[in-house]
């Protein structure tokens, strides 16, 4: 990274935690039953914890599991190959599941946690992501929730990162350099 650099905000905390509260809002007023919530570790951790309290604001009490997936390493763009780097303990079978991921890009890693956790006989899998960036979709997949349509800028910040950095942000935001300038505005 360049020597001198900045973070531009384009999703600031006021603005991610309305927005988490409205989707949290939608899952409680949808049939989910016997929730069981999955976070894809590491990059949804902040959006995974907001949203299952934000559910519990509304009503709902999910269980709560992890999933470790990777397809990105110490890369900005995805390798194409999604690694298990940790598995869900939980019994999935004729159980409702909701992915939690923090940013829907190719789609490979969203599918393939799909179809895993379909394949061990979950009722249905549903997703949750906070960004998407529909553009860049290398298989076909769609989030039933998404907080927001992203530009197609590498973001950081409210859990994700670059080379582990940045994740403690509140919000998400635009890595600009000296000789990088950021971008024009959202």
């Amino acid at each position: 990274m360049a020597h001198h650099q900045r973070i531009r905000v384009l999703y600031d905390e006021v603005v991610i935690a309305r927005r988490i509260d409205e989707i949290a809002g939608q899952i409680a007023q949808s049939d989910v039953k016997d929730l069981l919530v999955v976070a894809v570790l590491k990059g949804s951790f902040m959006f995974a914890a907001d949203l299952i309290r934000a559910m519990h604001k509304a009503g709902m009490s999910p269980q709560v599991e992890f999933v470790h997936l990777s397809s990105y390493r110490a890369a900005t763009v995805s390798s194409g190959q999604v690694e298990i780097l940790r598995d869900v303990q939980s019994e999935v079978s004729g159980r409702d599941v909701l992915l939690v991921d923090d940013i829907l890009e190719s789609g490979r890693t969203l599918a393939f946690a799909k179809d895993l956790l379909a394949a061990r006989g979950a009722r249905r899998v549903l997703s949750a992501v906070l960004l998407e960036k529909p553009g860049k979709r290398a298989v076909s997949i769609k989030a039933d929730y998404v907080g927001f349509t992203c530009p197609d800028y590498f973001v950081v910040g409210y859990g994700m990162d670059v080379a582990h950095s940045f994740r403690q942000l509140p919000y998400v935001g635009v890595i600009e350099t000296d000789d990088q300038p950021g971008f024009d505005g959202v």
